[in-house]
């Protein structure tokens, strides 16, 4: 029986979860604690543009696999920097005063979107070096649910934070959290990774990953693969308030429990994925996916006790993240470890641009068809990219 290293995945876990706290506080808490405090909703919206960084990461992406210190790691040298520079960042903001200074808070928010981006594809590079074929499913199990655990602490329980010690005080804590989870990377001994002597310009470096025609199919089921998951979540929140749920109770049932659930379920498809199908996972996930969207026109045909609303719920996360483990390990696969933060990230950054874009049109086809008539089409499209992934040679 092949032995996992969970040291590894101690490190992965540190991670993961740090990197997704700040983000999840801008994009999450900060909206809410914006308005408590006067704001517009125009200046609320623009919170949105902080996203960015995640989805244009796969720019230069190319540069951190080409350079580094390597004496300290090549991608150890790049997580401790980022991860410096957004603690620093985050101290910076407890001293501004939101009120007075908002702007000055959204542009260093922005700045650190983009510390925590570069992180990421630091992170994952090492992780597809670092971890051996045995531990790619518990390694990637590990990196989707520390996303889940980094978000439920980044937008629920910093809003706890918020209510309970206010602004200074909590982004005080969100740093010493960053610095904390530093000390399993800064013991990490990295293998020295030799530098290639010559390299192509950024524009060729990207175009050389789409040159593998191999892939094509695969990009076409990543970038389609989140479409109906994304209208439908994104629609069953509004849906929650129409219906008549408070704040505390949407919160309540969506980031915590549901993404609670979320990091379980990433933790079992990470122990499970090494033993079944890939192809097959993906498949079983797609079809539960669809019928947990139709599940969600029960609360829009009336039927909406707590009951059946955790449970669709629970049962959506908890499946999603089984299922997003599957493919992030595929990803892994499909990955050079040369060319690791470039391969990975355009592979993500193609299902977030793919799922953003779906979810923002959701709205106007929820107004035009219902949400009844929305959950349909996105079980449709969910149906759509099971005939895509039917055709894959995994």
């Amino acid at each position: 029986m092949n032995k996992i290293d969970f040291s590894k995945m101690g490190l992965l876990a540190s991670l993961y979860v740090s990197q997704y706290i700040p983000l999840m506080f801008f994009y999450e808490a900060l909206p809410v604690y914006m308005r408590q405090h006067g704001s517009s909703l125009g200046a609320i919206a623009l919170v949105n543009l902080l996203i960015l960084p995640v989805v244009l990461k796969f720019l230069w992406s190319p540069l951190i696999d080409r350079y580094g210190f390597t004496p300290w790691g090549h991608y150890r040298f790049w997580i401790v920097l980022f991860q410096l520079l957004v603690s620093l960042l985050t101290v910076v903001c407890a001293f501004i005063d939101i009120e007075q200074n908002l702007n000055l808070l959204l542009i260093i928010g922005f700045v650190m979107c983009i510390f925590c981006t570069s992180q990421d594809i630091a992170a994952d590079a090492m992780a597809i070096n670092l971890l051996t074929p045995a531990e790619k499913g518990l390694g990637n199990g590990i990196q989707v649910s520390g996303h889940y655990l980094g978000a439920v602490i980044g937008s629920g329980g910093m809003l706890i934070l918020l209510d309970a010690i206010g602004w200074q005080k909590t982004m005080l804590s969100i740093a010493l959290i960053m610095l904390v989870s530093l000390l399993p990377i800064l013991q990490h001994q990295e293998q020295i990774r030799i530098k290639p002597k010559r390299v192509p310009p950024i524009w060729r470096d990207l175009g050389e990953f789409f040159s593998r025609r191999e892939l094509w199919l695969w990009l076409l089921v990543l970038a389609t693969y989140t479409t109906g998951s994304s209208m439908a979540i994104t629609m069953f929140r509004p849906l929650l308030v129409d219906i008549g749920l408070s704040a505390a109770q949407i919160g309540l049932l969506i980031g915590v429990v549901s993404y609670g659930v979320g990091t379980v379920g990433a933790l079992a498809g990470g122990m499970t994925v090494n033993f079944l199908d890939r192809k097959r996972l993906l498949i079983i996930g797609g079809c539960f996916q669809t019928v947990i969207i139709l599940g969600f026109l029960l609360p829009a045909w009336g039927f909406s006790s707590l009951l059946i609303l955790y449970a669709l719920g629970i049962l959506f996360n908890g499946i999603f993240g089984y299922a997003e483990t599957a493919t992030s390990t595929i990803k892994m696969d499909k990955s050079d470890r040369d060319s690791a933060g470039r391969d990975f990230t355009i592979q993500t950054s193609l299902v977030f641009v793919s799922s953003t874009l779906a979810g923002s049109v959701s709205g106007a086809i929820a107004e035009t068809i219902g949400y009844s008539g929305l959950f349909v089409l996105s079980a449709g499209l969910t149906l759509l990219n099971l005939s895509l992934i039917l055709k894959l040679k995994l």
